[in-house]
């Protein structure tokens, strides 16, 4: 894939005007990054922005007793670091999900254009704000008043809609997901987890094989989690 065709393919570029797209070439390179390995950790300089074209990357932070603490799932068309546009070190970690194909962009150069390009300004903001609502509804699901069972099955549900694809019997999320670190997207214990997935596996609403969650009906797991 050449650096033409990756500009086309990412989100917040979608607003960004013919020109602007020309003038962003030279501060593209693209690179592939194996499952496992990291893009960038909490404190680093960064001085790319790095944006998903192929692939999964989770950001996640390091709690205060070393415990591991999801905070987003991205996928293709994503960009992880918009952050750095205030020109200080990120402030998660970023870890390959899935084997993925990135498109960098050197930071300057991209600032460059934007202020040239108001639209494109426009749509990075934009998925800042996206990110804000993101995390705002994440702490409403944190409340002890919701049971953790529907916890998982919302988490599920909305990884399904995001990374599903269909299967023979149902919609599989499409990545290697364990029970622990589903614990940590939710910053719940694992043994917890586990007797609520076991919960949710016996009403039939998932099916979990090894490293995978297979949802076999999204609008049931979506009542469930829903119900009062």
């Amino acid at each position: 894939m050449t650096v033409p065709d990756a500009l086309k393919k990412i989100t917040v570029l979608t607003a960004a005007s013919p020109v602007s797209l020309a003038e962003l070439i030279p501060y593209g390179t693209i690179r592939r990054y194996q499952k496992g390995k990291h893009i960038f950790l909490e404190r680093d300089t960064v001085s790319h922005f790095f944006c998903i074209l192929e692939g999964i990357a989770a950001l996640y932070k390091i709690n205060s007793v070393d415990e591991k603490r999801g905070i987003f799932v991205l996928g293709s068309g994503a960009m992880l670091n918009e952050v750095i546009l205030d020109g200080k070190p990120v402030s998660l970690n970023c870890e390959i999900l899935k084997d993925a194909t990135v498109l960098c962009l050197e930071r300057n150069g991209f600032l460059n254009v934007c202020r040239k390009d108001f639209g494109l300004t426009k749509v990075v903001m934009d998925s800042m704000a996206l990110k804000i609502r993101r995390l705002e509804h994440q702490l409403k699901n944190t409340s002890t008043n919701i049971r953790g069972d529907k916890r998982i099955a919302s988490k599920l549900w909305k990884l399904s809609r995001d990374f599903g694809v269909c299967c023979g019997r149902g919609t599989e999320i499409d990545f290697d997901l364990t029970i622990t670190y589903l614990a940590e997207l939710l910053g719940s214990q694992r043994e917890t987890v586990s007797r609520q997935v076991k919960l949710l596996t016996e009403q039939g609403l998932v099916i979990v094989g090894k490293s995978r969650f297979i949802i076999p009906d999204r609008e049931k797991l979506q009542g469930y989690f829903r119900e009062a």
